[in-house]
């Protein structure tokens, strides 16, 4: 198997940085699922060889970009629960935000509300076990 050692540039803003990568059963569905809860925009779709599993998908959500796929423990990538991160989205109107997951069918597990740190925030968990964080920054002199 060749090892790529050439580090390429990429023009595609959407590619640079650090992008989540999850894992689910049931990516379809899921990326369906986000496109309610958060507005997530299809960038593109990779079937899987079987037709029934998606290989990868690539969203965007409030800009950022986001990938999910499904697990195959065929070929050695058994489905893991989300344990220890969360996703956290920064917008201006959190409560929004925060009821239109919701609606969809996120668990709330921290209310929206006041934080100590002055920001309002909410945590969620979707119906794929991953855990969300909705932030709305303080205003300024707020």
């Amino acid at each position: 198997m060749a090892v790529q050692t050439e580090l390429r540039p990429n023009p595609d803003a959407a590619t640079r940085g650090v992008i989540p990568y999850i894992q689910v059963v049931g990516a379809s569905e899921a990326v369906a699922f986000y496109q309610r809860a958060f507005g997530a925009k299809e960038r593109s779709r990779t079937p899987a060889g079987d037709g029934g599993k998606l290989a990868n998908c690539q969203l965007e959500i409030n800009g950022g970009p986001i990938m999910v796929m499904d697990a195959f423990p065929e070929h050695g990538h058994p489905f893991q629960p989300s344990q220890s991160f969360t996703l956290q989205l920064i917008v201006e109107d959190g409560q929004a935000w925060f009821d239109r997951a919701v609606a969809a069918g996120c668990q709330v597990t921290t209310p929206f509300q006041k934080m100590f740190w002055g920001d309002m925030w909410g945590g969620l968990t979707d119906p794929f076990g991953i855990h969300w964080g909705i932030d709305e920054p303080a205003k300024p002199g707020a």
